[in-house]
């Protein structure tokens, strides 16, 4: 019976082989990492948009009634806004909170900050109920601002708004949250004493 073991023949692993080996090795390490941080990086940055998507959505004013004041000319001086938390809402900070004022003739967008005019301040916040004494920053269910406008300002000081007339206001928070209002000026104003409330 013929022996089929070579005795005398012996394989041997080269350096070259050795070298190819332990290339290849920390190549797939390498990639292996880069695969991971890139997975992390990813992930980071899906939860800050949605975290960021969901801000927009969720932190905002719910605008629970308006009403407006009478100015001298038979015109619509102020709009007062009642404001609360919307469901869901974290706090709202209503001093790095701004409204977008869009009427037929005026574009503006004001703060709490916004520089005084001749005619006072165009967006005046009023405390109507806070539980904890943090006036400013909405950040329960309970609490209640008043958000003043001061149309005759913002109207370039040519007096409010008129009978029939419409504006637009988008209250948005810092982190994006917008609430949108949009209001028609009363019929009957005509008769109406300056300084007199009419529901909008």
């Amino acid at each position: 019976m013929k022996n089929i073991f070579n005795e005398e023949d012996r394989g041997q692993v080269g350096i070259g082989t050795l070298i190819v080996f332990i290339a290849m090795v920390l190549v797939a390490a390498i990639a292996a990492g880069v695969l991971v941080n890139t997975a992390g990086f990813l992930q980071a940055t899906a939860e800050d948009a949605g975290q960021e998507s969901v801000n927009k959505v969720t932190n905002r004013v719910e605008v629970l009634n308006t009403h407006g004041t009478v100015g001298n000319n038979t015109d619509i001086a102020n709009i007062t806004m009642t404001v609360r938390l919307a469901a869901g809402s974290s706090s709202v900070d209503m001093d790095q909170t701004s409204i977008k004022y869009l009427s037929d003739s005026e574009v503006q967008t004001v703060t709490n900050s916004t520089d005084k005019t001749a005619d006072g301040e165009y967006f005046a916040l009023q405390k109507v109920t806070d539980d904890d004494g943090s006036f400013g920053v909405l950040n329960s269910m309970n609490d209640r601002y008043e958000v003043k406008l001061n149309t005759s300002a913002i109207e370039s000081g040519d007096g409010g708004l008129n009978t029939g007339e419409q504006v637009r206001l988008e209250i948005t928070s810092r982190t994006g949250g917008t609430t949108q209002v949009m209001l028609t000026m009363p019929q009957q104003l005509a008769g109406k004493s300056q300084g007199q409330p009419v529901e909008l």
